[in-house]
Protein backbone atom coordinates (compact mmCIF):
# COMPACT_ATOMS: atom_id res chain seq x y z
CA UNK A 1 0.00 0.00 0.00
CA UNK A 2 2.87 2.58 0.87
CA UNK A 3 4.58 1.33 -2.88
CA UNK A 4 1.51 2.58 -4.04
CA UNK A 5 1.48 5.61 -2.63
CA UNK A 6 4.89 6.33 -2.95
CA UNK A 7 4.72 5.76 -6.80
CA UNK A 8 1.68 7.39 -7.31
CA UNK A 9 3.32 10.46 -6.04
CA UNK A 10 6.79 10.37 -7.50
CA UNK A 11 4.44 9.94 -10.99
CA UNK A 12 2.58 13.31 -9.82
CA UNK A 13 6.18 14.91 -9.16
CA UNK A 14 6.96 13.71 -12.50
CA UNK A 15 4.43 15.51 -14.53
CA UNK A 16 4.45 18.46 -12.72
CA UNK A 17 8.45 18.96 -13.44
CA UNK A 18 7.40 18.29 -17.12
CA UNK A 19 4.94 21.13 -16.86
CA UNK A 20 6.62 23.85 -15.42
CA UNK A 21 9.95 23.13 -17.58
CA UNK A 22 7.70 23.46 -20.50
CA UNK A 23 5.92 26.48 -19.36
CA UNK A 24 9.42 27.95 -18.36
CA UNK A 25 10.54 27.19 -21.80
CA UNK A 26 7.78 28.91 -23.47
CA UNK A 27 7.86 31.48 -20.89
CA UNK A 28 11.92 31.88 -21.99
CA UNK A 29 11.13 31.51 -25.68
CA UNK A 30 8.28 34.63 -25.42
CA UNK A 31 11.12 36.79 -23.56
CA UNK A 32 13.26 36.26 -26.67
CA UNK A 33 11.13 37.36 -29.18
CA UNK A 34 10.13 40.09 -26.98
CA UNK A 35 13.55 41.37 -26.63
CA UNK A 36 14.61 40.77 -30.19
CA UNK A 37 11.43 42.69 -30.79
CA UNK A 38 12.51 45.50 -28.47
CA UNK A 39 15.78 45.43 -29.71
CA UNK A 40 15.04 46.43 -33.53
CA UNK A 41 12.37 48.55 -31.96
CA UNK A 42 15.31 50.29 -30.36
CA UNK A 43 17.43 50.25 -33.47
CA UNK A 44 14.80 51.71 -35.46
CA UNK A 45 14.37 54.37 -33.16
CA UNK A 46 18.07 55.43 -32.93
CA UNK A 47 17.77 54.78 -37.19
CA UNK A 48 15.14 57.14 -37.11
CA UNK A 49 16.47 59.59 -34.21
CA UNK A 50 19.69 59.98 -36.49
CA UNK A 51 17.40 60.74 -39.56
CA UNK A 52 15.95 63.31 -37.43
CA UNK A 53 18.93 64.68 -36.06
CA UNK A 54 20.58 64.94 -39.49
CA UNK A 55 17.30 66.86 -40.47
CA UNK A 56 17.24 68.97 -37.96
CA UNK A 57 21.00 69.75 -38.56
CA UNK A 58 19.87 70.26 -42.19
CA UNK A 59 17.26 72.67 -41.25
CA UNK A 60 19.40 74.94 -39.07
CA UNK A 61 21.86 75.27 -41.12
CA UNK A 62 19.53 76.18 -44.22
CA UNK A 63 17.78 78.50 -42.00
CA UNK A 64 21.13 80.26 -40.96
CA UNK A 65 22.12 80.50 -44.61
CA UNK A 66 18.06 82.04 -45.44
CA UNK A 67 18.54 84.26 -42.36
CA UNK A 68 21.76 85.52 -43.55
CA UNK A 69 19.87 86.18 -47.09
CA UNK A 70 17.28 87.47 -45.90
CA UNK A 71 19.70 90.04 -44.02
CA UNK A 72 21.43 90.48 -46.96
CA UNK A 73 18.26 91.24 -49.21
CA UNK A 74 17.07 93.63 -46.13
CA UNK A 75 20.51 95.67 -46.01
CA UNK A 76 20.18 95.56 -50.18
CA UNK A 77 16.83 97.06 -49.86
CA UNK A 78 17.60 100.29 -47.51
CA UNK A 79 20.31 100.83 -49.58
CA UNK A 80 18.01 101.02 -52.69
CA UNK A 81 15.87 102.62 -50.43
CA UNK A 82 18.48 105.29 -49.23
CA UNK A 83 19.49 105.80 -52.83
CA UNK A 84 15.89 106.18 -53.71
CA UNK A 85 15.19 108.60 -51.44
CA UNK A 86 18.40 110.41 -52.08
CA UNK A 87 17.37 109.95 -56.05
CA UNK A 88 13.88 111.47 -55.51
CA UNK A 89 15.05 114.52 -53.36
CA UNK A 90 17.60 115.57 -55.85
CA UNK A 91 14.32 115.11 -58.79
CA UNK A 92 12.75 117.61 -56.47
CA UNK A 93 15.20 119.85 -56.02
CA UNK A 94 16.03 120.00 -60.32
CA UNK A 95 12.52 120.44 -60.36
CA UNK A 96 12.63 123.62 -58.35
CA UNK A 97 15.05 124.68 -59.57
CA UNK A 98 13.59 124.45 -63.51
CA UNK A 99 9.98 126.03 -61.62
CA UNK A 100 12.27 128.80 -60.72
CA UNK A 101 14.37 129.10 -64.16
CA UNK A 102 11.07 129.10 -66.02
CA UNK A 103 9.86 131.88 -63.55
CA UNK A 104 13.04 133.91 -64.16
CA UNK A 105 12.84 133.25 -68.20
CA UNK A 106 9.49 134.49 -67.86
CA UNK A 107 10.19 137.47 -66.06
CA UNK A 108 13.02 138.07 -68.32
CA UNK A 109 10.82 137.90 -71.43
CA UNK A 110 8.00 139.92 -70.28
CA UNK A 111 10.79 142.82 -69.10
CA UNK A 112 12.50 142.42 -72.82
CA UNK A 113 8.90 142.46 -74.95
CA UNK A 114 8.40 145.82 -72.53
CA UNK A 115 11.55 147.10 -73.50
CA UNK A 116 10.69 146.54 -76.78
CA UNK A 117 6.77 148.31 -76.27
CA UNK A 118 8.93 151.28 -74.75
CA UNK A 119 11.56 151.27 -78.02
CA UNK A 120 9.17 151.15 -80.68
CA UNK A 121 6.74 153.61 -78.76
CA UNK A 122 10.08 155.80 -78.69
CA UNK A 123 10.82 155.84 -81.76
CA UNK A 124 7.26 157.13 -82.91
CA UNK A 125 7.60 159.67 -80.18
CA UNK A 126 10.64 160.74 -81.95
CA UNK A 127 9.68 160.60 -85.97
CA UNK A 128 6.65 162.52 -85.06
CA UNK A 129 8.21 165.59 -83.16
CA UNK A 130 10.90 165.31 -86.13
CA UNK A 131 8.63 165.54 -89.07
CA UNK A 132 9.25 169.37 -89.93
CA UNK A 133 12.80 167.95 -90.70
CA UNK A 134 14.82 166.41 -94.14
CA UNK A 135 16.29 163.39 -94.50
CA UNK A 136 19.35 165.65 -95.58
CA UNK A 137 18.96 167.02 -92.04
CA UNK A 138 18.76 164.49 -89.79
CA UNK A 139 17.58 160.28 -89.86
CA UNK A 140 15.84 158.49 -87.21
CA UNK A 141 16.21 154.67 -87.47
CA UNK A 142 16.00 151.33 -84.82
CA UNK A 143 19.06 149.39 -83.78
CA UNK A 144 19.15 146.86 -81.37
CA UNK A 145 16.97 147.90 -78.92
CA UNK A 146 17.83 151.60 -79.14
CA UNK A 147 16.70 154.79 -81.50
CA UNK A 148 18.99 156.55 -83.38
CA UNK A 149 18.78 160.40 -84.49
CA UNK A 150 21.46 161.49 -86.70
CA UNK A 151 21.92 164.98 -87.28
CA UNK A 152 23.47 166.01 -90.48
CA UNK A 153 27.04 168.88 -89.86
CA UNK A 154 24.96 170.93 -91.74
CA UNK A 155 21.74 170.92 -89.33
CA UNK A 156 23.74 171.75 -86.25
CA UNK A 157 27.07 173.40 -87.05
CA UNK A 158 29.19 175.07 -89.16
CA UNK A 159 32.13 173.52 -91.09
CA UNK A 160 34.90 173.09 -88.63
CA UNK A 161 32.84 175.10 -85.54
CA UNK A 162 31.13 173.65 -82.49
CA UNK A 163 28.68 176.52 -82.38
CA UNK A 164 25.19 175.21 -83.07
CA UNK A 165 22.68 176.77 -85.62
CA UNK A 166 19.22 177.71 -84.71
CA UNK A 167 17.97 175.18 -86.70
CA UNK A 168 19.93 172.89 -85.03
CA UNK A 169 18.42 174.05 -81.31
CA UNK A 170 15.10 174.03 -82.64
CA UNK A 171 15.40 170.15 -83.63
CA UNK A 172 16.95 169.39 -79.95
CA UNK A 173 14.06 171.39 -78.98
CA UNK A 174 11.64 168.60 -80.87
CA UNK A 175 13.79 166.21 -79.25
CA UNK A 176 13.65 167.39 -75.57
CA UNK A 177 10.38 167.57 -75.23
CA UNK A 178 9.98 163.31 -75.90
CA UNK A 179 12.99 163.13 -73.60
CA UNK A 180 11.34 165.28 -70.40
CA UNK A 181 8.25 163.26 -71.10
CA UNK A 182 9.95 160.09 -71.03
CA UNK A 183 12.53 160.48 -67.81
CA UNK A 184 13.58 156.66 -67.42
CA UNK A 185 15.72 156.73 -71.24
CA UNK A 186 19.20 156.72 -71.44
CA UNK A 187 20.74 159.44 -73.80
CA UNK A 188 24.12 159.04 -75.89
CA UNK A 189 25.92 162.48 -77.60
CA UNK A 190 28.28 161.01 -80.07
CA UNK A 191 29.77 163.49 -82.08
CA UNK A 192 31.29 161.98 -85.72
CA UNK A 193 33.91 163.57 -88.35
CA UNK A 194 34.93 162.66 -91.81
CA UNK A 195 38.76 161.88 -92.53
CA UNK A 196 40.17 165.43 -93.10
CA UNK A 197 42.60 166.41 -90.39
CA UNK A 198 41.35 169.84 -88.23
CA UNK A 199 43.91 171.91 -86.42
CA UNK A 200 42.62 175.51 -85.19
CA UNK A 201 43.56 177.15 -82.54
CA UNK A 202 40.31 175.67 -80.68
CA UNK A 203 40.48 172.23 -81.88
CA UNK A 204 43.52 170.51 -81.90
CA UNK A 205 42.22 167.77 -84.01
CA UNK A 206 38.89 166.06 -85.13
CA UNK A 207 38.51 163.88 -81.88
CA UNK A 208 39.20 167.59 -79.96
CA UNK A 209 36.37 168.69 -82.56
CA UNK A 210 33.80 165.39 -81.91
CA UNK A 211 34.16 165.92 -78.30
CA UNK A 212 33.18 169.42 -78.18
CA UNK A 213 30.42 169.42 -80.10
CA UNK A 214 28.71 166.07 -78.57
CA UNK A 215 28.90 168.66 -75.31
CA UNK A 216 27.73 171.33 -77.21
CA UNK A 217 24.75 169.54 -77.88
CA UNK A 218 24.34 168.16 -73.87
CA UNK A 219 24.75 172.10 -73.00
CA UNK A 220 21.87 172.97 -74.78
CA UNK A 221 19.51 169.89 -74.04
CA UNK A 222 20.46 170.77 -70.20
CA UNK A 223 20.04 174.44 -70.18
CA UNK A 224 17.80 175.31 -72.84
CA UNK A 225 15.66 172.32 -72.31
CA UNK A 226 15.88 171.24 -68.74
CA UNK A 227 16.74 167.92 -69.71
CA UNK A 228 17.84 165.49 -66.97
CA UNK A 229 21.53 165.70 -67.14
CA UNK A 230 21.90 162.36 -65.01
CA UNK A 231 20.18 161.14 -68.20
CA UNK A 232 22.90 162.21 -70.89
CA UNK A 233 26.26 161.08 -71.63
CA UNK A 234 28.13 162.86 -74.38
CA UNK A 235 31.59 161.42 -76.32
CA UNK A 236 33.69 162.37 -79.62
CA UNK A 237 34.06 159.42 -81.71
CA UNK A 238 36.07 161.24 -84.60
CA UNK A 239 37.03 159.79 -87.99
CA UNK A 240 36.78 156.48 -86.22
CA UNK A 241 32.58 154.96 -86.78
CA UNK A 242 32.51 156.28 -90.53
CA UNK A 243 28.80 155.36 -92.53
CA UNK A 244 30.21 156.34 -95.58
CA UNK A 245 33.12 156.31 -97.85
CA UNK A 246 35.20 158.75 -97.05
CA UNK A 247 37.01 159.20 -100.18
CA UNK A 248 33.78 161.25 -101.75
CA UNK A 249 32.13 164.86 -100.64
CA UNK A 250 28.91 162.78 -100.22
CA UNK A 251 30.27 160.52 -98.19
CA UNK A 252 32.28 162.63 -96.00
CA UNK A 253 28.96 165.03 -95.61
CA UNK A 254 27.23 161.67 -94.51
CA UNK A 255 30.16 161.15 -91.72
CA UNK A 256 30.00 164.50 -90.39
CA UNK A 257 27.05 163.99 -87.99
CA UNK A 258 26.05 164.18 -84.47
CA UNK A 259 24.15 161.28 -83.17
CA UNK A 260 21.82 160.96 -80.24
CA UNK A 261 21.13 157.67 -79.27
CA UNK A 262 18.26 156.99 -77.02
CA UNK A 263 17.42 153.61 -75.18
CA UNK A 264 14.98 152.80 -71.99
CA UNK A 265 16.49 151.84 -68.88
CA UNK A 266 18.31 148.43 -68.56
CA UNK A 267 19.04 148.43 -64.71
CA UNK A 268 16.19 146.30 -64.04
CA UNK A 269 17.10 143.98 -66.53
CA UNK A 270 20.61 144.01 -66.17
CA UNK A 271 20.08 143.64 -61.99
CA UNK A 272 17.79 140.62 -62.97
CA UNK A 273 19.99 139.02 -65.05
CA UNK A 274 23.23 139.29 -62.64
CA UNK A 275 20.61 138.00 -59.59
CA UNK A 276 19.82 134.93 -62.02
CA UNK A 277 23.63 134.08 -62.52
CA UNK A 278 24.78 134.16 -58.80
CA UNK A 279 21.84 131.97 -58.36
CA UNK A 280 22.64 129.40 -60.39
Amino acid sequence: MKKITLFTLLTLLLCTSCVTKKKFMLAEMAATASKDSLQGLLTDCRHTNAQMSAQIKNLLRDTTKMGNSIRQYQSMLNVNMTEQEKLNALLSQKKNELNERERTINELQQMINTQNEKVQKLLSSVKDALLGFSSDELTVREKDGKVYVAMSDKLLFQSGSARLDKRGEEALGKLAEVLNKQTDIDVFIEGHTDNKPINTVQFKDNWDLSVIRATSVVRILIKNYHVNPLQIQPSGRGEYMPVDDNETAEGRSKNRRTEIIMAPKLDKLFQMLQSSEESH
